[in-house]
């Protein structure tokens, strides 16, 4: 990789249930389908399709940690929940991602009645099997290349700089859980990661695809659950392209291994026509 600069993981995070709340790491080892348990949960409407924070913004308030052998999920008022971190898999239904059809295992109904009371709107959480393989979807993408229940891809890299960018232009500023990252850098320029191709944070080695199109899940404060008009309204004054605001970078992983905060980050630009 011929380097454009080397510069710093400063965060880390997965999100174990698909638009609930993320957990703040300092390594995780990166599988075949992204950061290890990112995303491979999800609850799903009554006809197998996700639900998000688009639909219902209380998932903002629904927390998530890591026991020895189970998740641990909260919600104000709600008892604490613990789902296996490795549950069975035998009797599977049918799910929908974005239009990708696909397979889940059904956690159980403790687990269902626990979100659609917190959420009150009936759900089931499932759970995504090793064996239910879904392609990445990119001009990106190679032979093998998986996601798990992530919209369609398994890594977001915003650098901090960034970040600040944006802050600058609002009123009041937000923090990077408005975007849900998985990697955030420091030491850059902002949007230095626009005019990355490929990125290597310690032995771990990514492509960089397509930018990341934002949506109003930026817009629901993940303290509260409410919806406001910002970022999304300032970041497309500025940040529109093709009917879409893009804020960050999508990444595909070329190679498994373990990320840590503090690896340095070394990138390559992309090619200049």
């Amino acid at each position: 990789m011929s380097a454009d600069g080397i510069f710093t993981l400063s965060q880390l995070y997965v999100y174990p249930i698909k638009s609930c709340g993320g957990i703040a790491l300092e390594s995780a080892a990166v599988s075949a389908t992204g950061l290890r348990y990112d995303r491979r949960w999800m609850l799903v409407d009554e006809a197998g399709g996700f639900l998000s924070q688009r639909r219902l913004p209380r998932m903002a308030l629904i927390s998530v940690r890591f026991g020895p052998e189970h998740l641990i999920v909260g919600a104000p008022g709600m008892p604490d929940l613990e789902v296996p971190l490795h549950p069975e898999t035998g009797d599977l239904v049918d799910v929908c991602v974005w239009g990708d059809a696909g397979r889940g295992a059904p956690i159980g109904d403790e687990a269902d009645r626990w979100f659609g009371e917190f959420l009150g709107f009936p759900c089931r959480l499932i759970y995504k099997p090793d064996d239910d393989v879904r392609l990445v979807d990119s001009l990106y993408a190679e032979d093998g290349d998986q996601v798990g229940f992530a919209d369609g891809f398994s890594f977001l890299l915003i650098s901090e700089a960034s970040l600040d960018d944006l802050n600058g232009r609002l009123e009041e500023p937000v923090p990077m859980d408005r975007f849900r990252p998985n990697l955030v850098v420091r030491g850059c320029e902002p949007y230095a990661e626009d005019r990355w191709s490929l990125v290597r944070v310690g032995d771990v080695s990514f492509r960089v695809a397509e930018p990341c199109p934002r949506c109003a899940i930026t817009t629901v404060d993940q303290k509260t659950g409410s919806r406001g008009k910002e970022p999304l309204r300032t970041l497309a004054t500025y940040r529109r392209s093709g009917g879409e605001v893009f804020f960050g970078r999508n990444l595909i992983h070329a190679s498994l291994g373990t990320v840590r905060v503090g690896d340095p980050v070394e990138v390559a630009p992309r090619p200049t026509l």
